[in-house]
């Protein structure tokens, strides 16, 4: 009898077509969800009959609580080698063997780049004015040639971010909790302390994995010290920058925009501020949603649910990999 597997929040209707699914098909029924399932019941009202699921990222939060509900359960592959969202001990005190896979850095460092544009050109503006035969020409664009690129973390993503600041002429600047001079001065980027990155830069860029010491980084303080023509650029985690204070600083004018990819409630609320915002550049969290990841990230699907089928499961989930080690 085959087993069950669901793959969730296949938003584009992609995942059986980006990999080959040949050397587990005879294996399993596979189920996709092209919709978020809910909250945490309706999620476990939906997974009830699943031996497997494959989640996306942290498209959909596994707490333990959540696995208690499941007791079918007994696999569970996440795209990405680290997923906060799963609680791998309660994972493994129900029994379920929780895995990853690998992702490529490039995809969200190139979209941060196009928020930045968007933003400091009010390209969104700008077209949809067009589209609607509105005035010819409707801002003033912000040069990046000269201006300041702050950058918090300079990891994978941080180091990308620096070299096409540095393309575009920016002085760029960086800190973190572990940054060192050091690691600044490899990669041509000036080592600042938390304060001077808030004060000195004209764009401020979040590159720094979600931990417990990152939660709220970015607050009402932190939004206060930067520049009122300050731009900030999201493309990590919501939790890391406060989003009650930068709503109060956008509307405000504390400081000038945001661009974001990333929210603390993900779909993000029909409701929120955010949406109707003229400050605001808004992507539905696809830093990572790229040809090329998604190929990778279901063709190493593939391959772990074939190894967990073996009885050698890969690349399983360690609290090593869930702590924040970005620098």
């Amino acid at each position: 009898m085959a087993l069950r597997c669901a793959i969730l929040n296949d938003y584009q209707r992609v995942a059986l077509t980006m990999a080959d699914w040949s050397p587990v098909a005879d294996a399993l029924e596979i189920v996709t969800f092209d919709t978020h399932t809910g909250n945490e019941d309706d999620t476990a009202a939906a997974l009830q009959d699943f031996d497997m699921v494959v989640l996306m990222r942290e498209r959909t939060p596994f707490p333990e609580s959540l696995f208690a509900k499941l007791p079918r359960l007994k696999f569970l592959i996440t795209t990405g080698r680290r997923n906060p969202s799963v609680d791998i001990d309660g994972a493994a005190r129900h029994g379920v063997v929780a895995c990853g896979t690998g992702s490529f850095h490039h995809p969200t460092a190139e979209l941060t780049w196009g928020l930045i544009l968007a933003l400091c050109r009010h390209i969104p503006a700008e077209d949809l004015n067009l589209r609607q035969n509105g005035p010819w020409q409707i801002s003033v664009g912000v040069d990046l040639k000269g201006k300041t690129l702050g950058i918090v973390g300079l990891g994978h993503l941080g180091t990308q971010i620096a070299r096409i600041g540095r393309a575009f002429e920016m002085d760029v600047a960086a800190w973190s909790h572990n940054l060192t001079p050091e690691r600044c001065a490899e990669h041509g980027v000036r080592y600042v302390d938390k304060d001077g990155l808030l004060a000195q830069s004209d764009i401020l860029t979040i590159h720094t994995n979600l931990s417990r010491r990152t939660v709220d980084l970015i607050g009402e303080a932190e939004l206060a010290r930067m520049k009122r023509t300050a731009l900030l650029i999201n493309t990590s985690r919501g939790f890391i920058v406060n989003e009650t204070a930068l709503v109060k600083a956008l509307r405000s004018g504390t400081i000038a925009g945001a661009a974001l990819d990333t929210y603390d409630v993900e779909p993000l609320p029909a409701d929120h501020p955010f949406r109707t915002m003229k400050n605001t550049v808004l992507t539905p969290h696809v830093g990572y949603v790229t040809q090329d990841n998604y190929r990778l990230f279901f063709s190493l699907v593939v391959e772990g649910i074939r190894a967990w089928l073996d009885g050698q499961p890969i690349r399983r989930l360690t609290h090593e990999e869930q702590l924040d080690r970005t620098l």
